[in-house]
């Protein structure tokens, strides 16, 4: 092959590259030579932690065909060819870390409802001791009573509400009424006040 005879048989998929000052190879720009784009933070060439929010800057990227100045390739193995290779396909590599959120460690172990997820965390030893993520999105007796506490307090203060405005539109109606009797007897008084003036 190209590279070497070791690797027949193997398709590799090209996923990136810098050039030998360690510009970055960029997907879209079609071409084998250094180009400076107007790029978003977390863009290929344009670190996330730089900048400031929806800042954009124009940065140096290399266009992603491969070329001679190309230092380093990053490949996916798309196809196993008949040798392995060493370090790479002679051995498996394990992920280091387990799922932490846990509905992720119900469906790795196939878990029902009613097993405890606590029990099927994917612990990892360290020097002296063995490290376990905490669980997100655990739901335990605990976290279903606050959540029966917090409806009970919805529906308390809707009920409350309800009874509170019903008062106070009784309230409303009461006073209304009884200024409209005092307007109606200050408008009987002045009637019989001008009457007994005219006799």
């Amino acid at each position: 092959g190209i590279i070497s005879e070791k690797y027949e048989g193997y398709v590799f998929r090209i996923t990136g590259g810098a050039d030998k000052q360690g510009f970055p190879m960029k997907q879209g720009i079609l071409g084998n030579s250094r180009v400076k784009l107007l790029l978003n933070r977390g863009a290929v060439g344009y670190q996330a932690w730089r900048g400031r929010t929806g800042e954009r800057n124009r940065k140096s990227v290399r266009g992603c065909i491969v070329g001679s100045d190309i230092s380093v390739l990053n490949l996916i193995i798309m196809k196993k060819g008949k040798d392995e290779l060493e370090g790479v396909t002679d051995k498996q590599q394990p992920r280091r870390l387990g799922p932490k959120r846990a509905a992720n460690i119900k469906k790795l172990f196939d878990l029902s409802n009613d097993d405890d997820v606590r029990k099927y965390v994917i612990r990892r030893e360290v020097k002296t001791h063995s490290k376990a993520p905490k669980i997100q999105r655990l739901v335990t007796p605990v976290t279903r009573q606050r959540r029966r506490r917090r409806v009970a307090q919805i529906k308390a203060r809707r009920v409350a509400g309800k009874d509170q405005r019903a008062l106070y539109y009784t309230q409303v109606a009461r006073r209304r009424q009884v200024a409209t009797l005092r307007s109606k007897a200050t408008a009987s008084r002045v009637k019989t006040a001008t009457e007994a003036k005219k006799n």
